[in-house]
């Protein structure tokens, strides 16, 4: 673990405030590093009720990555994957930013742990709640408040389970394989990971795999943007050894046919969930997909992604559509 000094609260499974891992200086929330850590951005992002997210990777002095043979990241021992969730100023019509959770992805002896903190009223402190809470948010021209749910330990364990194991879902090679801006101008992720130090093994940058950005009609296809997109929001559970296996439906990029994307696929279990519907996705239906269903839902018994939104994604969903509409 990070040496952060004596008198540090820990519970059974992480230290009890987020400033104890030294990560940020103070005052907290302007989220600037105090140790050697690289921003990062996603190609395709998780959609989280219109939350804006700034994320860091911080690997310890004297370990680096591997990129494996597969174009994954084999991230060392003691490595952090930080996520900070706000909404900004201008989103909620305030002085200033609000920091609602920042979620942690620390590995140790080969093992990765998640743990949620919750900012405080005061924006001073995000403390763990293994059990996660809720926390109320006005979004500028929302008649009404909503509930954004930050998950649990089990719930973030769930997510990120595959086989059997927590695995990182966002810091992909296919993912990171785009610029961001650092000090010295825009730089591609993955040539700043190898410029620090941390990548080892890489193959030739220009086979570098590329994630297809979903909102980027100029550069990427629609069923590429449409793929993309439900990769990082669904395929993450509904994926070979992933959470939602027993559905059948495979919704990475990667799926071996038609029938496990879900194209004219009957649900494994009936129900509630189906809406009284009889496949996944009916090219040319939208209306008649239990995949739009669903994801248009807010029942939490039927609504997907089971985690992680109270909101329904108005763009995302338009796109969905546009590429079912697509396959008629």
């Amino acid at each position: 673990m990070l040496d952060v000094g004596e008198n540090v609260a820990y519970s059974k499974v992480g230290k009890l405030k987020l400033s104890d891992y030294g990560l940020f200086q103070q005052p907290l929330n302007e989220l600037n590093p105090a140790r050697k850590m690289m921003l990062y951005d996603l190609n395709t992002p998780l959609f989280t009720d219109y939350a804006g997210k700034e994320r860091y990777i911080f690997i310890p002095e004297g370990s680096s990555s591997r990129y494996n043979t597969e174009a994954v990241l084999e991230f060392p021992d003691s490595t952090i994957l930080v996520k900070n969730f706000f909404y900004s100023n201008q989103q909620l019509e305030a002085e200033n930013r609000k920091i609602i959770e920042t979620r942690l992805l620390i590995k140790e002896k080969d093992k990765w742990i998640a743990l949620p903190y919750i900012w405080n009223e005061e924006q001073t402190e995000a403390f763990l709640e293994i059990t996660g809470g809720t926390v109320p948010v006005q979004l500028t021209g929302m008649l009404q408040p909503f509930e954004y749910r930050v998950p649990t330990m089990m719930q973030c364990k769930s997510c990120h389970e595959l086989n059997g194991k927590i695995v990182p879902i966002g810091p992909t090679v296919r993912q990171l394989n785009r610029n961001n801006n650092y000090p010295k101008g825009p730089q591609n992720q993955l040539e700043r990971m190898i410029e620090l130090g941390w990548l080892d093994d890489y193959e030739d940058q220009f086979k570098w795999p590329l994630a297809a950005v979903w909102d980027n009609e100029k550069a990427f296809s629609l069923e590429e943007r449409a793929r993309s997109y439900l990769e990082i929001n669904c395929g993450h559970c509904h994926r070979p050894g992933g959470p939602g296996k027993n559905s059948g439906l495979d919704l990475t990029v990667f799926a071996s046919s038609e029938h496990s994307l879900g194209i004219m696929k009957a649900p494994v279990a009936a129900g509630a969930g189906s809406g009284g519907m009889q496949y996944d996705i009916v090219p040319g239906n939208p209306e008649e997909s239990i995949l739009v269903f669903r994801m248009t839902s807010e029942n939490p018994g039927i609504m997907m992604p089971e985690l992680g939104r109270s909101l329904i994604h108005h763009e995302g969903i338009e796109l969905i559509e546009e590429w079912i509409n697509s396959l008629d």
